[in-house]
């Protein structure tokens, strides 16, 4: 039976507290919907969005405490079939959509869908390709999966053709195990660079580069799709696109070329040249992945009709986001960072866009293997590669090593010694041992650490700060 769409319904998001479930409850919210949701718990920055929204919340699974009269349910992929309320769900038949098909059914009507997908850089180019759109007068909506430093939200609800959305190859839910970006009905799609990732449901690099594949099929002979001209993979999911393909990269291959390349403390400074248009572009952000990331975005923005001086001028004043290289604090002549890197390609695309940033300070890297992947034996090399940039390296306990079993998860102590055979200082806390007490005796005025992490990484740069800030009393 076909379900009848209601100008205003009242949703229940089933779990709630996750980055891309509450950020699609307060544009829902926006759109006029009645929202409210449940979970086993919250953390910020999602707990305090949700707070801040008005949105009610209830924590803990409880099918008795579920509201009545709810049209529909959306269910996020944190929550397994066993749950007791998706049971109830089910065995009431409650109409319910995953959360990447409520965006399709609830958000995209009549705009046009930017999805921005890749292994690295989704984030950053989303919130970018949102700025420059916002400052052009579009009126976009954004769907970001990180918070947004010049409105400390992770979306915005605008009124105009386009919706600007992260698109995750990671799995849309239970009963559908495709990425969920084949639910965004992409007219442009940003390709970022492709590699293995997800090893918790993807077997290889193959099943990966076939999951972009899905999405690049899905854009129309009308649209666009923009790509790493540097990604091999990535390149290779292109391969039977109906759409155009723009090639973004230095060399004379691509389409889009990037040229005549200044990186220094302050940013970034580069040309474009695509079809007509040569622009002359700045960032105030470290890293040649950032000005790739920026270098995609700017194409796609000119694909939708903004002029080249607003797309330059946007760049320019980019903000950056929450969680890439942000400062969050110094203290005893130490800068505490926070980075969401966690996949070794990251990891080294951090430590070189720190090392442009500071050139002439010590880098000292504090990495939590949290995700199922990270903590696996997958990327034992690539880490050990991607982390001897830096000065000092801690790699904190695995997160899930309850769920990994021995054999198959990371070797910290062999990755410590692999790192200090290269002249790095490794710090290889115990399983148990608080990684905050172990890198403070390692520190130096004049330091910048970074801790990377996909996750909060239990509290530990406001737990650093409050430590070396007390000894330095």
């Amino acid at each position: 039976m076909q379900d009848t769409f209601q100008r205003s319904e009242r949703l229940y998001f089933l779990p709630i507290g996750g980055t891309a479930m509450a950020t699609l409850a307060g544009l829902l919210q926006a759109e006029g919907h009645r929202v409210e949701g449940v979970d086993s718990q919250l953390y910020p920055p999602m707990s305090d969005l949700l707070e801040a929204l008005g949105i009610p919340v209830r924590l803990g699974w409880d099918p008795d405490a579920m509201p009545q009269g709810i049209d529909r349910v959306v269910i996020g992929n944190a929550v397994p079939r066993t749950n007791p309320e998706v049971r109830a769900v089910l065995e009431r038949g409650l109409p319910y959509v995953s959360q990447a098909e409520a965006v399709a059914r609830y958000l995209l009507g009549e705009r046009r869908s930017l999805v921005v997908a890749g292994t690295h850089g989704k984030t950053t180019t989303t919130a970018m390709l949102g700025w420059i759109l916002e400052r052009a007068g579009t009126d976009p909506t954004l769907f970001v999966g990180g918070l947004l430093p010049w409105s400390r939200r992770s979306f915005r609800h605008g009124r105009g053709p386009y919706l600007v959305i992260e698109g995750d190859e990671y799995n849309t839910a239970f009963f559908d195990r495709s990425p969920k970006f084949v639910h965004y009905r992409p007219w442009t799609f940003l390709l970022g660079p492709v590699e293995f990732d997800h090893g918790d449901i993807y077997a290889d690099e193959d099943a990966v580069v076939a999951a972009f594949r899905a999405g690049t099929a899905r854009v129309p002979g009308d649209g666009l799709i923009v790509v790493d001209g540097a990604s091999p993979r990535a390149l290779e999911a292109c391969r039977d696109a109906a759409a155009p393909v723009v090639r973004v990269g230095e060399g004379a291959e691509n389409d889009a070329r990037i040229g005549a390349m200044d990186l220094s403390e302050g940013g970034s400074l580069w040309s474009l040249e695509w079809e007509r248009h040569r622009l002359d572009l700045s960032l105030p952000l470290p890293g040649r992945h950032n000005l790739a990331n920026a270098s995609r975005a700017a194409v796609a923005a000119l694909a939708a009709g903004v002029g080249p001086e607003a797309v330059a001028a946007a760049l320019a004043a980019f903000p950056g986001v929450v969680r890439r290289l942000e400062i969050v604090g110094e203290a005893a002549g130490i800068t505490v960072v926070d980075d969401f890197a966690h996949h070794p390609t990251a990891l080294r695309a951090t430590v070189e866009a720190a090392r442009q940033r500071w050139p002439d300070r010590r880098i000292v890297i504090a990495f939590e293997p949290r995700s199922l992947t990270a903590g696996r034996s997958l990327f034992q090399e690539a880490y050990a590669a991607a982390l001897t940039g830096a000065d000092v390296v801690l790699v904190a306990p695995v997160h899930h090593r309850d769920r990994i079993p021995e054999e198959e998860r990371l070797d910290r102590g062999r990755l410590g010694r692999e790192l200090e055979a290269a002249g790095v200082v490794a710090v290889i806390p115990e399983d148990g041992e608080d990684p905050v007490a172990a890198l403070q005796p390692v520190l130096q005025p004049g330091d910048v650490m970074i801790g990377c992490s996909s996750g909060d990484f239990g509290g530990f740069h406001r737990r650093l700060l409050e430590r070396i800030g007390d000894m330095g009393r």
